[in-house]
């Protein structure tokens, strides 16, 4: 059973990054060039501007998607070691707190670069 949930997350995560790498190109889309007009700057600033939403969306939905899982299996596991060992719980508890702390600073870094993309590029 442990093998087929490996699959599984195997070929989602596959999904997922194949689905990353795709972004540009469906970010691009079809050339605004009906009947042999030329790209206004408007449009290829909305082009631009497009991309860079896709870009944001995909940094913080991947950042945020992953350390949700982390920080779950993370209390899980942190749970499951204090019903085994209560006299520990002090320091499990602290470990715990340490490890999500730096899980959620990951996040925020995801999310200053995400808000990097949209403003700066």
């Amino acid at each position: 059973m442990k093998t087929i949930w490996k699959h599984l997350f195997v070929l989602s995560l596959l999904i997922v990054l194949a689905s990353t790498a795709a972004v540009p190109a469906l970010a691009a889309g079809e050339p605004a060039q009906a009947a042999g007009a030329a790209v206004t700057a408007e449009e290829a600033a909305a082009a631009t501007t497009s991309a860079k939403a896709y870009a944001a969306a995909v940094a913080i939905g991947l950042a945020a998607g992953a350390g949700a899982i982390g920080m779950g299996i993370a209390i899980a596991k942190a749970a499951e070691g204090i019903a085994r060992q209560p006299e520990a719980d002090g320091k499990i508890r602290t470990a715990l707190m340490l490890g999500l702390v730096f899980v959620e600073t990951a996040i925020i870094y995801a999310l200053i670069v995400a808000i990097l993309i949209i403003f700066v590029l």
